[in-house]
């Protein structure tokens, strides 16, 4: 099982947006996915709802509501977690959530209240343990960005300036409100249609894939279920195993060992006498002893 966390104390970042976007992918994908709503305001859960009445939906996702305050360890049997996370999120409530997460993802939005918002969020964070010891990875994602405005450049200024890694921009577009209002996502429509929109997510993806081993077992290019859906296809990983079979067919015959022999049997001694024994211990001639 492998958990993603979407976290940044600043209201209205983009977080659900991510988060179900994120959940949806995997989905897609094959992977048994679990979608919980930390937020008290239950954003996800609502999307989850309007997702089981749409006819276009793809893959199911599981939803789950918890208290921040009683958060424990999501429960097995899912291949990704996804944790949609409240503003405000701080201290206790915060490491609790940190605790499980192997990667963390942060939406920033390009205003000087996000980003110091989301500075003072990393400054805590890389102060848990998970975090501190490399264990739990963050990287940020521009919400509601043109990567060829000035406001993109700002963004990755404060990047750079925070040294956590910009994962993508996501641009603004008036498509999310319309999906999020059916409970889809950009990937549960046609891709043709979303192209441009599409190749914004794909960075993200990437970034996440060498995080997550559970789930890129469970989300090989074979697993897709439907070839109409917005998919982006991540490149499979080169497993250098794969080749052996063919490389020990290849090999020359001097080169592959003899099959062993069985091992000789092992030859027992013949059992000495008690008078042979003392015999042995005396400092008798060797030509006068003479063993009964």
């Amino acid at each position: 099982m492998s958990v993603v966390a979407v976290v940044n104390r600043k209201g209205g970042s983009g977080k659900s947006t991510l988060a179900t976007h994120l959940a949806a992918w995997y989905a897609h994908h094959g992977a048994s996915v679990l979608l919980a709503d930390v937020d008290r305001q239950q954003s996800t859960r609502t999307w989850l709802r309007q997702r089981k009445q749409s006819r276009t939906a793809g893959s199911e996702i599981v939803g789950w509501s918890v208290d921040p305050r009683t958060f424990v360890r999501p429960p097995s049997g899912a291949d990704f977690v996804v944790l949609d996370t409240p503003g405000g999120l701080t201290g206790l409530d915060l490491a609790r959530v940190v605790m499980y997460a192997d990667a963390i993802l942060m939406p920033v939005c390009d205003s000087i209240f996000d980003r110091e918002s989301a500075a003072d969020c990393l400054a805590e964070l890389r102060i848990l343990p998970r975090i501190a010891s490399g264990r739990c990875q963050i990287g940020a994602v521009g919400m509601r960005l043109d990567p060829r405005t000035q406001a993109a450049s700002v963004v990755q200024a404060w990047a750079a300036e925070q040294k956590v890694a910009l994962v993508s921009m996501v641009g603004e577009s008036s498509t999310y409100v319309r999906c999020i209002e059916r409970g889809l996502t950009l990937f549960d429509v046609p891709a043709a249609e979303m192209e441009s929109e599409l190749s914004q997510w794909s960075p993200i993806l990437q970034w996440l894939r060498p995080l997550l081993p559970a789930v890129a077992r469970s989300t090989a290019e074979e697993s897709r279920k439907d070839e109409g859906a917005a998919v982006i296809p991540l490149r499979p990983s080169r497993a250098v195993h794969a080749r052996a079979p063919a490389a020990v067919a290849r090999r020359p015959a001097a080169l592959v060992p003899p099959a062993r022999s069985a091992a000789p049997r092992p030859v027992l001694a013949a059992p000495v006498s008690p008078m042979g024994r003392l015999l042995g211990t005396l400092s008798i001639p060797r030509f006068l002893q003479r063993t009964p």
